[in-house]
């Protein structure tokens, strides 16, 4: 019998996959998506956040933040200006009801991220962040030639 080793990569996108799907369930009684909910993370982390740095914080096109972005305006969970300071950018701002909205999200992630890693000691979990951080770190390097090697999904 072969001792079969599955993919790292593989593994790791299942691993996406399946949070993404029990982070949607999870924010679903808010009606939120996960993308709004990255949205309003980074809201908070750096108010005023140009929609160009919140589309590219939250994976999703300049259009579809733009889409999003009118949403959470729609629900009253974020607030621009009317006019731009200076340039074009309409900066956005979590409003009150922003806050509260992502606070309840939080705590649904939270308990999603403590399901995902309850197997884990805290030793593991201080590994597996390091692990990934030296993944996204050595994957942001440009390759300028194809690499080589097994399976690919």
């Amino acid at each position: 019998m072969v001792n079969y080793q599955p993919q790292v990569g593989y593994v790791l996108k299942q691993a996406q996959s399946l949070l993404r799907l029990r982070l949607e369930e999870a924010l679903k009684p808010l009606e939120l998506t996960l993308s709004q909910y990255s949205c309003l993370h980074l809201l908070r982390r750096e108010p005023g956040i140009s929609a160009a740095a919140l589309a590219r914080g939250t994976f999703v096109t300049r259009q579809s933040m733009n889409v999003m972005l009118q949403a959470l305006l729609d629900r009253g969970l974020v607030e621009r200006p009317a006019r731009a300071e200076s340039g074009r950018a309409l900066p956005a701002a979590l409003t009150a009801a922003g806050v509260d909205a992502l606070d309840s999200a939080q705590t649904l992630v939270d308990s999603v991220e403590t399901r995902m890693l309850s197997g884990m000691t805290e030793s593991d979990r201080d590994a597996l962040a390091r692990g990934l951080a030296a993944c996204v770190e050595a994957l942001e390097v440009t390759v300028t030639h194809a690499a080589g090697g097994q399976g690919f999904w």
